[in-house]
Order: structure tokens, then C-alpha cells, then sequence
């Protein structure tokens, strides 16, 4: 029983020796080192912060593909990045353009420290509150409210 279930978990393990390990035959190296440098910078949609050449999901193999053919179809590097562009949106490049719609993330940041500075600005350029002196009946009052307090307690 023992041999049994030791041998169901080596069989378990060892699946993941069955994973596909993907081989292009390139024209030249020039060609080869466009698709790492391709693959590695276009993120992956599924895994976010991960280049489709780090990812294992399946849409960031699909991209690789794609990559490959295209590269393979003789398209140079802005052809294949607006390519994955079109298909997936801004987000596949780490570094998105600069459009009405992302203007906000790229100005959030500035707006931010500059509207914390003008706080810091106007709240040092207060006058201080001038502290109001007690008449002495006003004193006296208090003072008679404090002896009476203590007593109590």
C-alpha cells in the first residue's frame, strides 16, 4: 500500500515535467534577441506584473506565439507592439502614452504633492489665535469651580 501511494505521488510530481518547452528556430541571433527583448517588455494581461516572456498563463503563450509569427512575417518591433496594442489596450506596455483617458495617472501624482505643499503653505501663514486673558471676577469664578471639584473627588 505504502509502494502504491508512493508511486501515485512521484506520477503526481512529475507532471509537471511534461510542460512544453517552447523552441523558435530563428533567422539569425539579431532576429532572436527582438523577440526577448519583445517579450520582455509586454506585460502579460492575465498576470499584470509580468512580462509575457516571465508568465506562464496561457493568453502570455498565445502573445509569444503571436510575437514569433509576426517577427517571422518580417514586422519590425513598433509594428508588433502596436499590434498587441490594438489587441489588448495600453495596458500591454509598461509604459503607456500619455491620452485623455491616462492623463489623470500621470498628473495624479504631481497634482498631489502640489496641492500638499499649498496646505503646508496656507496652514504656516495663519496668524496664531490670540489667547483671550480672564477678567478677575472671571478668575475668581474659576478657581472657586476647581476648589469645589477637588473637594468633591
Amino acid at each position: 500500500m505504502k509502494q502504491l501511494i508512493m508511486l501515485l505521488a512521484g506520477l503526481l510530481f512529475s507532471l509537471s515535467a511534461l510542460a512544453a518547452i517552447e523552441t523558435w528556430q530563428f533567422d539569425s541571433a539579431a532576429q532572436e534577441q527582438q523577440y526577448r527583448e519583445l517579450t520582455a517588455s509586454l506585460r502579460c494581461p492575465k498576470c499584470q506584473n509580468n512580462s509575457i516572456a516571465d508568465s506562464n498563463a496561457m493568453i502570455a503563450a498565445d502573445m509569444r506565439l503571436k510575437v514569433y509569427q509576426l517577427l517571422k512575417q518580417g514586422q519590425d518591433e513598433d509594428q508588433i507592439t502596436q499590434y498587441m496594442i490594438d489587441r489588448y489596450g495600453n495596458f500591454v506596455t509598461y509604459q503607456p502614452p500619455v491620452t485623455p483617458s491616462t492623463l489623470i495617472l500621470w498628473a495624479g501624482p504631481l497634482l498631489f504633492i502640489i496641492a500638499g505643499a499649498l496646505v503646508i503653505f496656507l496652514r504656516s501663514r495663519r496668524q496664531p489665535v490670540a489667547v483671550e486673558r480672564l477678567d478677575a471676577d472671571e478668575q475668581q469664578r474659576l478657581d472657586a469651580l476647581l476648589k469645589d471639584d477637588r473637594k468633591s473627588s
